[in-house]
């Protein structure tokens, strides 16, 4: 038997659910088995999965003490953010500043 942990998290919501599961069991066998999908009303078509935060696949097979992770979509890209705001500190330098060059 195997132990792991299938942990769910959003805004105001925190979920561990620790399971025996057998040998050759999967990301999905442990997420079906946890009732995180039912109990928070979930829409399995936008879920992805992460071993210790590494995506993972719903066939994964599983390790003793893995943590698997039900997460959700970005509703907005770091990079594009990172992107934007440092478009905006860039056009907001004072009149007569330099550039460096390298």
């Amino acid at each position: 038997m195997l132990t792991v942990l299938v942990a769910y998290a959003a805004p105001g919501i925190e979920a561990l659910v620790s399971l025996a599961m057998p040998a050759g069991a999967t990301v999905d066998d442990a997420v079906a088995r946890s009732g995180l999908v039912e109990r928070f009303a979930l829409d399995p078509s936008l879920l992805e999965f992460a071993i210790f935060g590494q995506r993972a696949a719903g066939i994964t097979p599983l390790a003793d003490g893995d943590r698997v992770e039900l997460t959700r979509p970005l509703f907005a890209d770091p990079k594009r953010i990172r992107r934007k705001r440092a478009a905006n500190t860039a056009s907001r330098k004072p009149d007569g500043a330099e550039t460096l060059k390298r």
